[in-house]
């Protein structure tokens, strides 16, 4: 078992470069504790794992039992500023990644979630018409009208703001539509640019009176941990140079969605990359779902998963591992660190939902 234990994780090594020690020591933790298997658990490997859920993640021996047994398990992470947040979540599946990843692209289940108030996906290439439905609502647009740089209620590029307060004829009486006529475009601009140039065409957020540099921004919360891959990086080089350098394990897919988050509706754009592991890797799939552009709250977000099967049976089962990390306006301050708390544990809460809803929809369809 010795010998097992550790092949496994010299296997799980060549991932842990891709998100940097900070994020990928969850990951090999719980891999740790697939390899050793549910049913074959040694006293030592126990101790081992629990003193190390226990410092580095700060679960508890429930909650590690909980993992084994197949119940859903959410906590949050350490983060190195109030603004961010890192959230952890684990459940074992019994079912296969296949599955999961068919779900995971199945929008149409995604647009009946109570959260998502609309969502399109882009063709390839994307279209105009790919945006039907995509736009501010009237506050949103009345927020353009008076925004200015470092005092404005949306999070919109500075170049974006003055194009649309000298385009748009005010005091007219369709000045919605015209508004989101030419949202809508730039939103496909944007996108097209995104596809051919990469990070660079996100843009610099000047909402606030310091400007959030999007790209600088996506580099510094995926160097969670400040520690750079050395072994196999081209997941980790892909996310940072789209689109350069595709691995041919590979798929890109895009979508937009109004969504319901805080106090106001958010728009979003996110870009999701999904790579496929080599038939002997005990992580079958990684996904990424990057943030683009978010009209509210998210000045950067990106998530990750993992699909990691399970040693013990691998036709049978996986665990399903989820780190998500965000970078929010609003969360400093004596104000701030209030929203904070409450922002948390409500994300939390959605996470170990979320999971356990995924698992039951999973299990029940074996």
């Amino acid at each position: 078992m010795a010998r097992t234990l550790q092949a496994n994780t010299r296997k799980l090594n060549r991932f842990v470069p891709l998100f940097g020690v900070g994020i990928c020591a969850q990951v090999m933790a719980l891999a740790v504790l697939l390899t050793v298997g549910a049913q074959a658990v040694s006293a030592q490997a126990n101790s081992v794992l629990d003193q190390y859920f226990s410092q580095s993640i700060g679960l508890s021996r429930n909650q590690l039992t909980d993992i084994r047994n197949g119940q859903a398990v959410a906590t949050a992470l350490p983060s190195r500023t109030p603004s961010e947040v890192f959230l952890f979540g684990a459940v074992y599946i019994q079912g296969t990644p296949e599955r999961y990843v068919k779900l995971s692209r199945d929008f149409d289940r995604l647009r009946q979630l109570s959260s998502t108030l609309a969502l399109g996906v882009f063709s390839n290439p994307p279209t105009l018409a790919d945006l039907n439905g995509f736009g501010f609502d009237s506050d949103d647009i009345q927020a353009i009208k008076h925004c200015k740089p470092g005092e404005c209620l949306l999070q919109v590029p500075e170049e974006s703001i003055e194009d649309l307060q000298k385009s748009v004829n005010w005091s007219a009486t369709d000045v919605e539509e015209q508004v989101n006529q030419r949202v809508r475009k730039a939103a496909l601009r944007t996108l097209l640019e995104y596809q051919s140039n990469g990070n660079r065409a996100l843009g610099v957020y000047v909402d606030k009176p310091i400007p959030t540099d999007v790209s600088k921004q996506f580099a510094y919360i995926l160097d969670y941990s400040k520690a750079l891959p050395t072994y196999l990086p081209e997941f980790y080089h892909y996310l940072l140079a789209y689109p350069q350098n595709k691995p041919v394990n590979v798929d890109n897919a895009f979508y937009w969605a109004r969504v319901k988050f805080g106090l106001k509706p958010t728009l979003r754009v996110v870009h999701v990359i999904t790579m496929r592991g080599n038939a002997a890797d005990p992580i079958a799939y990684v996904i990424a779902e990057k943030q683009l552009y978010s009209s509210h709250y998210f000045e950067t977000a990106l998530d990750l998963t993992f699909c990691v099967l399970d040693p013990a049976d691998p036709k049978d089962g996986f665990y399903l591992i989820k780190i998500l990390g965000s970078e929010l306006a609003g969360l400093t301050g004596v104000k701030g660190s209030i929203v904070r708390k409450a922002a948390v544990g409500r994300s939390i809460s959605n996470l170990q939902n979320g999971l356990s809803s995924l698992k039951n929809t999973i299990d029940s369809s074996r």
